[in-house]
């Protein structure tokens, strides 16, 4: 009789809990892509030179020729020589930036973890500080967003070769052999600042801290090219890492080939995180926070938190470059500092609570 009872009790609990976290998800989903939609009309309109958000609407339609032109040709060409090429890059480098940092959770099965871990923006750091001090007008201007890649790539891959031990990689292994060549990255980095003059070395300390001044629809193209391929596989992987998180033995169990999953899922935070720092330099704390608050409010389901991370990524990056390039006037300030005021203190909670959280386990 009792256990009827608890049957009776716990399915119908059940199915509650299913639907609040459905519920959740499309609160989240929804508030997350309408917040992200009007901060992208804010800050096409926001600027040293201002638009209306209605001429902001009013402007992307009459590009397809569903809305009459603007009044002013000045207003059209500020809009879509200036303004949009630059969000719509942020909007790609925080997307590229939050999946490559959810990716990297789930490999390392620690919320703590992020795409710099395995060297790529140190890596890519090296490529980008070289190429402005030896040949930065190269191939018509691309050579430093080309070495930057190039070269994180390259530290990412040393990294795991590195860490390989009977064929096999282990995440701790992964994260002290990231900190070793990140140490050396940084070393060369710091040698090619030293050497260059002074004009290069501070575009060299710019570069370090992330911006997306001067952004073209060229480079939206080339990255947008990049990342959407590297984000479909991110979700074709999903399901698998979910998996995953229940143990390397379970997975295997399944029918997962665990080693070349964590390989696969390595190769896509790569480039995700080399092609969004190769053209936005370092921007710290993307990758870490936002794939982090997304879990609490969605739960750890990959499936649900890598959509949501790329949502949240592009909101973060958005509402940081509208800041960096307004809130001085004629000045625009790196989006790395804001990203770090609000992801240093974050960081510093979670990691608090990460903490507090042990200690009642044990």
């Amino acid at each position: 009789m009792s256990t009827q009872v608890k049957t009776k009790v716990s399915v119908p609990a059940a199915r509650d809990g299913i639907e609040r976290r459905k519920k959740r998800r499309v609160l989240t989903f929804g508030i997350t892509g309408v917040a992200l939609l009007i901060l992208i009309i804010l800050s096409a309109a926001i600027g040293q030179y201002s638009l209306a958000p209605a001429e902001v609407i009013q402007g992307f339609f009459a590009r397809f020729g569903l809305a009459a032109p603007l009044d002013d040709p000045l207003d059209t060409a500020t809009l879509w020589n200036i303004r949009l090429p630059r969000i719509a890059l942020g909007v790609l480098v925080g997307a590229a930036l939050a999946v490559a940092g959810a990716i990297m959770q789930a490999v390392f099965s620690n919320p703590l973890a992020e795409p710099g871990i395995i060297g790529v923006s140190s890596g890519a750091a090296v490529g980008a500080s070289s190429a402005i001090v030896f040949f930065p007008f190269a191939l018509g201007g691309y050579a430093v967003p080309l070495a930057a890649f190039i070269t994180g790539g390259i530290a990412a891959f040393v990294v795991y070769v590195l860490s390989l031990h009977d064929g096999k990689t282990e995440p701790l292994t992964l994260v002290l052999t990231g900190i070793a060549v990140t140490a050396v990255c940084t070393a060369l980095t710091s040698i090619a600042t030293y050497i260059a003059p002074s004009t290069a070395r501070d575009q060299i300390v710019f570069w370090q801290m992330g911006s997306l001044n001067a952004a073209t629809w060229d480079q939206v193209w080339i990255v947008g090219s990049v990342v959407a391929i590297a984000l479909v596989g991110a979700l074709l992987i999903s399901r698998r890492l979910d998996i995953l998180a229940l143990g390397e033995k379970a997975a295997g169990h399944v029918g997962i080939n665990v080693q070349l999953l964590r390989g696969t899922a390595i190769v896509l935070a790569t480039l995700l995180t080399a092609m969004a720092v190769s053209y936005a330099g370092v921007i710290a704390f993307v990758g870490l926070i936002v794939p982090h608050i997304m879990r609490l409010a969605l739960g750890p389901l990959n499936r649900y938190l890598i959509p949501a991370s790329l949502l949240g990524g592009a909101l973060l990056i958005t509402g940081s470059d509208l800041v960096a390039r307004t809130i001085v006037n004629f000045q625009d300030l790196p989006i790395g500092i804001f990203t770090a005021l609000v992801g240093g203190p974050i960081f510093f909670v979670l990691l608090r609570r990460n903490l507090h959280g042990g200690r009642r386990r044990s």
